[in-house]
């Protein structure tokens, strides 16, 4: 290092590789003074104006402020505050547009000044070399000095250095890019203050050598600062005119000949870069006691009709300036925010002024042309020779625009400092630099989620191993508790009562062992019998109720076909047989709960039942499911069930036939009519039921197209029915005359009786059976075994249908005038 400052003392200058020379156009600001730009009607100032997270607010709406104040908080961080620019009132807290290339919003402080400029407090320090280290790098951020070269890095940050020792200061004036005039200015005119601070700096850092670099296309400042320059460790260095010379890597680079290594920092080679106006910025903030509100912006470019360098307080709105300094534009007249090579365009002029702002460039379209198309790259390697960095932007672009940010990273990508110079040579237009901006910041969102995880993952691994920890310290507490109880126990004369337990446990499982061997399962065999039992118990008592229904009706039924000769067709005795069916159905619906059990009626005492025929049966069994379906139907629109009457017997004689209830039998056949109308609209349809034919018969004399002729008669039937109750009309229904050689001398009181009584059990089970919503199902009556098919007249059947309906309705209305509690036992719905 000894002979390296030897080496520069003398006068040795170095260059770095690549660098392009642009047209410079800096005459147009630099040969006029700073002027003040004055104070804006309303100031608006964002609060994180730096590298770095933004400090809390410290004011709030309608808060008024003085001048220097600060707007938000600082720590001992990389956070800086902001300063009110001016003394006034704060009108709104709000997100704004602010200078950057996004066009985003972020939060503002908007400022409407009161016209005193009225400073705050200040307490500047002349006597610096009598503060501390650390107070110094206090005031410094409590100023908020950020890096005005254009990176705005927190100076305080930057300045402790990690404990380094600074070799070399080297104060950056070396301003390389086009049109901007402003340290060219700033030295010119304040060449004193600027030395000012480079011995705060000194103070502060305690350099072996400083360095002064000055392009050499600004003679004027060089005089400057040479006059100003007294002290032996200060020289100032004039180095020829190259772009980017002043970025921080190539200005070591051409002052020292050393290279900052790839990944590393300057600070740990033992050198130290500032900017010339951050030099200027620290003065103000240790001597004077000011904050950074305002600094020199360039205002240049052919639009503008008095170009120049002017003292802008920061948060000024640049629509504001560029009427100020009479910027005249031309059609979609573009406003650069930086020099042509790294300043953005902004998206519209209501943008505030930053610590960053350095200069303003409205160009007309013939001085500066808007870019072209991008093309196709023709690998021609002027990027690469143009590159000052030694990068390859060539592959650089390829890997950044297919997303390869991986092979990016390899080939230096963070080492590009984006200066431009690649983009400027290049023939087919092609925006290099924003391709590059693109993928580091791409890789900047990936690093930051990477590391939120990591910290995820170790704060949850830190809360296993905490609750690990409590989890042993409890188990050790209690085992020693347990530890002391035992020996307190034992120490009273008492036994070790975990070992009584542990031997109570064993004598308990050898116990167990010895009933039954370990690897067979619980014997659940005797509760699966008692289970079994008790379901097999309800099932025979359900029988046994259904078996002692059906004998009930057996007996009644015997009893009835026991009165009448079996030769002698008697249709009374398959009324009442098919009345017997009809409850026997009902009351094994009622027995079997979960499936309803349909009794089968007992055959005829004297037929015997191996001549029963299956297909009658299967017959019998259908028109019973038939029939209880529409009972179901009739249920629900309380239609009133007809138990059919049997017609007389063939030898009961027509003399007895008494007109008192031909009379009662008309009354209740228009009742019937009036009943049979309500039930129409229901669409209740009425089933006539035709006797089956006894068991002995032979399946052969079955007349086909007698039984087609009852159905046909039957559907007639309830057609009628229909249109009478349509037309409201009573429908009189005539009891039949018994047949001409009928005897009327032989009718059975005795079968009267037994009707009478079968009617009655009738009507009260199907009582019950309209509670519980059961089907009826009503099974056939077999005639006698001798009755011949070819002597059933179906008319007769639907005439005895009609008259079995008046007589149960008869019954019903004189049951209900004698207040009987029992149901009537003709009042069966049947359908």
């Amino acid at each position: 290092m000894h002979s390296l400052l030897e080496r520069i003392k003398a006068g040795s200058l170095w260059d770095f590789h690549g660098g392009i020379h642009p047209p410079e156009n800096k005459h147009q600001s630099s040969l006029t003074p700073v002027v003040q730009a004055g104070l804006p009607p309303q100031l608006i100032i964002p609060v994180r104006q730096h590298a770095g997270p933004a400090g809390d607010l410290l004011v709030k709406v309608g808060d008024r402020v003085k001048k220097g104040q600060p707007l938000t908080r600082y720590d001992k961080g990389r956070i800086v505050p902001v300063h009110a620019s001016t003394s006034g009132t704060v009108t709104a807290i709000e997100p704004h547009t602010v200078a950057h290339p996004s066009g985003l919003d972020d939060l503002c402080v908007l400022l409407t000044p009161d016209g005193e400029d009225a400073w705050g407090p200040r307490d500047g320090r002349p006597d610096y070399w009598n503060l501390e280290r650390g107070e110094l790098l206090e005031r410094i951020q409590q100023a908020g000095i950020a890096g005005l070269g254009g990176a705005v890095f927190p100076t305080h940050s930057k300045l402790d250095g990690r404990g380094q020792l600074t070799e070399i200061l080297i104060v950056n004036g070396l301003e390389c890019e086009p049109y901007i005039t402003t340290d060219d200015r700033l030295m010119q005119e304040y060449a004193d203050e600027i030395l000012d601070g480079i011995r705060v700096l000194k103070h502060l850092l305690k350099p072996k050598l400083t360095l002064i670099g000055v392009e050499d296309n600004k003679p004027a400042a060089i005089a400057a600062l040479t006059s100003h320059a007294t002290d032996e460790d200060v020289l100032v260095k004039s180095v020829p005119t190259k772009y980017p010379s002043g970025g921080a890597k190539q200005t070591i680079e051409l002052l020292t000949g050393r290279q900052v290594p790839k990944g590393g920092r300057a600070v740990d080679m033992g050198i130290m870069v500032l900017n010339v106006a951050t030099v200027f910025a620290i003065k103000r903030a240790i001597i004077d006691g000011e904050p950074l509100i305002e600094r020199i912006v360039t205002l240049t470019g052919d639009a503008f009709k008095q170009p120049g360098n002017a003292w802008v307080r920061l948060g000024t709105p640049v629509r504001w300036l560029l009427q100020r300094f009479e910027l005249q534009p031309e059609a979609d007249q573009r406003v650069i925010m930086g020099g042509p090579m790294m300043g953005f365009t902004l998206p519209h002029a209501m943008v505030p002024v930053v610590k960053a702002t350095n200069c303003l460039l409205s160009p007309t379209r013939a001085e500066l042309p808007p870019p072209g198309p991008e093309q196709a790259c023709i690998r021609c390697s002027a990027c690469a020779d143009a590159c000052p960095a030694n990068l390859l932007p060539q592959e650089l672009y390829w890997y950044s625009r297919v997303k390869e940010y991986d092979k990016a990273e390899g080939l230096n990508l963070f080492d590009c400092i984006e200066c431009g110079a690649c983009a400027w040579v290049c023939p087919s237009e092609i925006p290099l630099v924003q391709y590059y901006k693109i993928a580091k910041d791409d890789i900047r969102e990936t690093r930051a989620e990477a590391e939120k995880a990591e910290r995820a993952k170790l704060r949850f691994e830190a809360k296993q191993a905490r609750f690990e920890r409590e989890k042993a310290a409890r188990e050790a507490r209690h085992a020693e508790a347990a530890a002391q109880r035992r020996q307190a126990m034992t120490k009273a004369g008492g036994d070790d009562p975990v070992a009584a337990a542990l031997a109570r446990l064993k004598a308990k499982q050898e116990a167990a062992d010895g009933a039954a061997p370990s690897d067979l399962r619980p014997d659940n065999a005797d509760m699966a019998a008692a289970r079994e039992a008790r379901k097999q118990e309800a099932l025979a008592r359900r029988a046994a109720k259904a078996a002692e229904a059906a004998e009930g009706v057996q007996n009644l039924a015997a009893e009835a076909r026991e009165s009448a000769p079996v030769a002698e067709v008697d249709p009374k005795k398959a009324a009442i047989a098919a009345a017997l069916a009809r409850a026997k159905a009902k009351k094994a619906a009622q027995a079997s709960e979960p499936d309803a059990a349909v009794v089968k009626p007992a055959p005829v005492a004297d037929t015997p039942a191996a001549e029963v025929d299956p297909k009658k049966a299967a017959i019998a069994a259908a028109i019973a499911r038939a029939k209880a379906k529409k009972a179901a139907q009739a249920a629900e629109s309380d239609a009133e069930t007809a138990v059919v009457e049997p017609a007389p017997a063939a030898d009961e004689p027509a003399a007895e036939v008494d007109p008192k209830k031909a009379a009662i039998a008309a009354a209740l056949a228009r009742a019937k009519a009036k009943k049979a109308a309500q039930a129409s609209q229901s669409d209740a349809d009425t089933a006539v039921m035709e006797p089956a034919p006894a068991a002995d018969e032979p399946a052969a004399e079955v007349d086909p197209k007698k039984a087609a002729i009852a159905a046909a008669i039957a559907r007639a039937k309830a057609k009628k029915a229909a249109q009478a109750s349509e037309s409201d009309a009573e429908t009189a229904v005539v009891e039949p005359a018994p047949a001409a050689d009928e005897p009327a001398a032989e009718v059975d009181p005795k079968k009267a009786a037994i009707a009478a009584a079968i009617a009655r059990a009738k009507a009260k089970k199907a009582a019950q059976a309209s509670e519980s919503d059961a089907d009826t199902v009503v099974v056939e009556p077999t005639p006698a075994a001798d009755e011949p098919v070819a002597e059933v007249d179906p008319k007769k059947a639907a005439i005895a249908a009609a008259i079995a309906r008046a007589k149960a309705k008869k019954l019903a209305a004189e049951a209900a005038a004698k207040g009987q509690t029992e149901p009537d036992p003709l009042s069966d719905k049947s359908h």
